[in-house]
């Protein structure tokens, strides 16, 4: 067969796979991101800390990181010099930085030891600071599509969404605190607005990856939303639709979903997901490290192979604090 003849039939083998909706093989995309959260939590020695994971991602040159909240712990104060001191950090990474606020940067704020701040002015406080301009955080400044694009939903500058390799990513601000479903009826009509304007985020950008025959779907947020209390929504009312919304949208792509979270400063990468006691097996789940752990993930991307998705952590050891023997009985 001739080279002329051999192309030929590529060109016609790639035209009835783009008419049957089927991918293109040989078009695989490999990539690596870094997801990170919780950090840094204790200050100030865990800002010396987060900058050796800094300088660590840096060397790694990932195509990104997402950072999924909580840039302090619950019971530090909640001014805006920590938020400056926080947002120089985020633009110390080389590479395109993306953030999600966390609840201890705004929900938890109105505590005596967070300086008794109103939650909702430090909400608008973080939007003005970090979201200020269009598009990622970083050196290398990475475009993005904001849900405040669309006026039904102009204040939520911080829901963010863009693709890379044909794998649509999304950042959704769905908080720890219950949701902030919680404490007075402040709290819970600012619950209600931002509920339906992620649940409008989610559904879009799934059909946004159906539409484009995605080979994937990365959803993040800062919230550990109780997978395990299935069948108790009673105990977690502020992530019953956040779940149902994942679960439905997980079933409706059919690939590939990948969910990154922190809230509990573990480790973890398991299948959370179920529907009638039946696992969603597209679905997996990153918790990502947090607090006195203050290392990463790497996330690997490879659109040719069936699970998309491998991980590999990102250790600093000089971040490693040592373990304390149990005292004897």
């Amino acid at each position: 067969m001739n080279i002329r003849h051999a192309v030929k039939l590529l060109g016609m083998a790639a035209l009835l796979a783009v008419m049957l909706g089927l991918p293109l093989t040989g078009a695989a995309e490999r990539f690596s991101f870094v997801a990170i959260g919780d950090v840094p939590y204790r200050v100030p020695l865990q800002f010396t800390y987060f900058e050796r994971l800094i300088g660590r991602i840096n060397q790694i040159r990932p195509a990104f990181t997402v950072h999924v909240g909580d840039i302090k712990n619950g019971s530090s104060r909640c001014d805006d010099e920590r938020f400056q001191k926080i947002f120089a950090m985020f633009n110390t990474f080389d590479q395109p930085l993306v953030y999600t606020p966390g609840d201890n940067e705004w929900t938890d704020c109105h505590r005596a030891d967070n300086g008794g701040y109103d939650p909702i002015e430090r909400l608008n406080a973080l939007r003005r600071l970090f979201f200020a301009q269009p598009g990622s955080l970083g050196r290398d400044r990475m475009p993005l599509e904001h849900q405040s694009a669309d006026p039904k939903f102009g204040k939520f500058v911080e829901n963010a969404r863009w693709q890379r390799g044909g794998v649509w990513f999304a950042t959704v601000h769905i908080i720890d605190s219950n949701n902030n479903l919680q404490r007075n009826q402040a709290a819970i009509n600012e619950y209600i607005v931002r509920n339906a304007a992620n649940l409008a985020w989610i559904d879009a950008t799934f059909t946004r990856a159906i539409e484009n025959k995605a080979p994937a779907v990365v959803v993040m947020f800062q919230a550990d939303p109780w997978w395990e209390l299935e069948g108790r929504e009673d105990q977690r009312s502020g992530f019953t639709d956040t779940l149902a919304a994942l679960k439905r949208n997980a079933i409706r792509f059919g690939r590939p979903v990948l969910i990154i979270h922190g809230g509990q400063h573990k480790f973890i990468i398991d299948k959370p997901l179920y529907l009638h006691r039946r696992l969603i097996y597209n679905a997996t789940r990153l918790m990502v490290f947090g607090d006195n752990e203050v290392h990463g993930v790497l996330v690997n991307v490879d659109t040719d192979d069936a699970d998309v998705f491998s991980f590999r952590t990102i250790t600093v050891p000089q971040n490693i604090e040592p373990a304390v023997s149990p005292k004897k009985p």
